[in-house]
């Protein structure tokens, strides 16, 4: 049987079943339909039987959201991610999606795109949806409008950022450490001029990879000025072809024999403007990304890059957030986890 609702000037329009529509079609009581959907176990066998067949004769989806606000509270997780086209932050939301699943909870991605506006207007509305908690790779870690989300009531852990005050839970990465391992690397291999390849030092991810890099050209007695910064607009594969061709452009007897590009989509297109322009990766330029992406072993030339704990990152993330909405005492913790390097073909040549 099927609820419709009648229209003079139009065709007839399904109208969702509800609980009154299973109440009467099953010849029950409102109670009695509530109990099978919450309390089965107080209802008979028979009784819950030709229930669940009225349910299934109308189609019936029970309004779980309704009924979470009439507790106070979603079964909802969300994480506003920084950049949605890059697979670090899939891979991170991976991990949170895990420890939501494990606890009977959803995850809502959200998509900020490194605008602080867009973030802010995020927030809003997911406080506003009574969100269990949010977790949130913010545009500037400093916000107010993190702080004054937690104040009035849902939780906020940041993800792959600091702060120096323990105002909330925080997951990250030692970035200078990665960024020196990275140069050290190059170094080892016989380097010792090296572009850096980043955006602009407004994300405190990049300007911990640059002082990483530096801090590795000091511990070998190297300049500074061996350093050679090459600014993106942003952090796409696009923008890497951009500072390949650029590179490429610069005098053979200042170019450097080795790059560091602060993520991996960087990487990729640097390395696609050395294969379109026949640079031979590693003997005429070394290349080391950074995060470990899946598509950083499939290149053509597999690249090496500084691992993040990308899954673990989310997960760790996700249940801090756990942690902080069900205990009202929860003490706020700073997870920071070390990198690695892995080293593949794109600076290490075979034997």
């Amino acid at each position: 049987m099927t609820v419709q609702g009648s229209n003079e000037t139009g065709p007839a329009e399904v109208r969702a079943a509800g609980i009154k529509d299973v109440a009467a079609a099953a010849g029950v009581s409102l109670g009695t339909v509530s109990n099978v959907l919450n309390r089965p176990d107080r209802v008979s066998p028979r009784t819950r039987a030709k229930v669940e067949a009225a349910m299934a004769e109308l189609r019936f989806v029970r309004n779980e959201s309704a009924r979470q606000l009439r507790a106070g509270r979603s079964r909802v997780l969300a994480y506003v991610m920084l950049d949605g086209r890059n697979p670090f932050f899939t891979d991170v939301a991976a991990g949170m999606e895990d420890a939501a699943e494990e606890s009977n909870l959803s995850l809502f991605l959200c998509n900020s795109d490194n605008r602080a506006e867009r973030e802010s207007a995020y927030l809003s509305r997911l406080e506003q949806q009574r969100v269990q908690g949010i977790l949130v790779t913010p545009v500037d870690p400093d916000a107010t409008t993190l702080d004054e989300t937690a104040l009035r009531g849902t939780p906020v852990v940041i993800v792959d950022r600091t702060r120096d005050a323990a105002t909330h839970c925080s997951v990250a990465v030692d970035d200078v450490h990665g960024g020196q391992i990275a140069v050290q690397h190059l170094i080892e291999m016989g380097h010792e001029r090296i572009a850096f390849i980043s955006s602009p030092a407004t994300l405190g991810q990049v300007r911990d990879r640059r002082e990483g890099a530096l801090r590795a050209l000091r511990n070998a007695g190297l300049s500074p000025e061996n350093l050679v910064d090459l600014t993106t607009a942003n952090l796409t594969v696009a923008d890497g072809r951009n500072a390949g061709e650029r590179l490429a452009g610069l005098p053979s007897s200042t170019r450097p024999s080795a790059a560091f590009c602060v993520n991996d989509l960087l990487a990729l297109g640097l390395l696609q403007t050395c294969v379109s322009l026949h640079l031979r990766v590693p003997e005429d330029l070394a290349i080391v990304g950074y995060d470990d992406i899946d598509f950083a072993a499939a290149a053509t030339v597999p690249l090496t890059s500084v691992r993040q704990p990308r899954r673990q990152l989310g997960r760790t993330a996700a249940e801090l957030l756990l942690q902080e909405a069900a205990d009202p005492d929860h003490v706020h913790q700073q997870v920071i986890f070390t990198p690695e390097l892995v080293v593949r073909a794109s600076t290490h040549p075979a034997s």
